[in-house]
């Protein structure tokens, strides 16, 4: 039982109860290291495992590794013990749902501020091929500068859940704000479902209640499957028909998330740049999960006959952190979804950064080095969704002819990433890699 103060994996202090459901609790958490402030999601693995849900709990942390934006609750990193899993998140709070109940309706300008938020986030993960499918106010969190943040992505889809038909058939969501195609059981496209229920948001947010309430749960139904509502008579036009463009009944005439975007209200006081990526954020301090220490960092051996400084030794505790056979959220997330890879190599350091560079050069990425050359950055020069790709290279001495390098994204498109990755970055750097950590027994048999 999580305990006020207690100290989780030696990194997190636990502090209050923040919220809890049939399965998990979430508690507010401290970084030691850092003092950052974190969400710490606890839940049971045997309620998990008799609940039948252990295939929602890792797409729920498959969904949160794919979609990286500003609006979107991040997941920074996933542990476990024999009785517990433990997501460490972004800390955002309250929920949308605690400013209706304070306020009783939101002004235009704050409504339309979220909407456009939610918008964003909903439509980046669309372009993901995920769904989220329980959009609510209660999942809509604000993070300490006002901004929304989408979490639990429970019981979200992934494109490849769709059935031949190409459509979602799986029933669920919050009564209230799931789409008239979902209730009807014939599938469902899950990017219109999703949009409907955006706009039962934008509704609650400027109303103050529900556009279809009913204590009859099946008289809820019909007005929804009828789009049967009201707008209060302070709703401005514009927004009256913006919604009968969203709350469209029919899926296939609903309005898409493109044409809202380009919707004169929607746009209003909307910023013209691109939503920022965390990792390009200057007021956001990166979490900082490494496992080597500051006190290796400092004392970092050299030899002045080699033409680059020698990497960051490793001790037995270091080489068990970085091992994926000891990482728990290898357990949860697959190799090819992770943004941070490493491999093992017995070549020197020098043939290392030259590979690296050569690597670098013809997938015309800017290399940056400091410490020597132990440590590069690999910059793209195209800025896609989420900005500049941004690649850093770490390489630490286990002995002096085996070495450990770590290749991570630190910002950019996860997607890009990968396929750069998987198709380009992996291949050219076979002639050096004696093994990536957590394949060591496939990538023998190829070499």
């Amino acid at each position: 039982m999580e305990k006020k103060g207690s100290i989780l994996m030696g990194k997190y202090e636990l502090g209050r109860l923040l919220g809890q459901g049939t399965f998990a609790k979430v508690y507010y958490g401290i970084l030691l290291k850092t003092g950052q402030s974190v969400a710490i999601k606890v839940i049971d693995k045997d309620k998990v495992l008799k609940a039948g849900l252990t295939n929602q709990t890792k797409r729920e942390i498959s969904v949160m590794g794919m979609v990286k934006h500003n609006n979107v609750m991040e997941l920074y990193e996933v542990m476990a013990t024999k009785t517990k899993i433990y997501f460490v998140m972004e800390y955002a709070f309250p929920p949308l749902e605690k400013v209706f109940l304070a306020k009783g309706r939101l002004k235009e300008d704050s409504a339309r501020k979220y909407f456009q938020q939610l918008i964003t986030a909903v439509d980046i993960c669309h372009s993901r091929g995920v769904y989220h499918r329980d959009l609510k106010p209660e999942n809509l969190l604000l993070d300490e500068n006002g901004d929304l943040k989408v979490s639990d992505f429970g019981l979200s889809a992934l494109t490849e859940s769709k059935h031949q038909d190409g459509l979602l058939h799986t029933v669920c969501g919050t009564p209230a704000y799931i789409a008239p195609e979902v209730i009807s059981r014939r599938g469902y496209d899950g990017s219109k479902a999703d949009i409907w229920s955006c706009g039962v948001i934008l509704f609650v947010m400027l109303a103050g209640h529900l556009p279809f309430k009913d204590s009859n749960l099946a008289e809820m139904y019909r007005k929804i499957s009828l789009a049967e509502y009201k707008c209060p008579n302070w709703f401005p036009p514009e927004v009256r028909k913006l919604l009968s463009w969203i709350l469209d009944p029919n899926p296939y005439t609903r309005i898409s998330i493109a044409k809202i975007m380009k919707n004169s209200w929607f746009r209003k006081g909307l910023k013209s740049r691109q939503a920022r990526t965390k990792a390009e954020d200057p007021e956001k301090v990166p979490l900082d999960f490494g496992s080597i220490s500051d006190s290796s960092r400092n004392n970092i051996p050299t030899d002045m006959k080699l033409e680059v400084a020698k990497p960051t030794n490793l001790n037995a505790f270091d080489i068990i952190s970085h091992s994926t056979g000891f990482d728990l959220s290898g357990l949860f997330v697959s190799n090819d979804q992770k943004d941070e890879v490493q491999f093992t190599s017995t070549k020197p350091v020098s043939a290392i950064i030259s590979k690296l560079e050569d690597v670098a050069r013809n997938l015309k990425l800017k290399v940056k080095k400091k410490d020597q050359g132990w440590f590069m950055r690999l910059e793209g020069t195209n800025k896609g969704i989420n900005g500049i790709l941004s690649i850093d290279v770490e390489i630490f001495e286990i002995t002096s002819s085996f070495h450990l390098v770590e290749v991570k994204k630190s910002s950019g498109d996860s997607v890009y990433y990968q396929k750069m990755l998987r198709q380009d970055i992996r291949p050219a750097l076979r002639e050096i890699v004696w093994a990536w950590l957590g394949e060591l027994q496939q990538d023998q048999k190829e070499i």
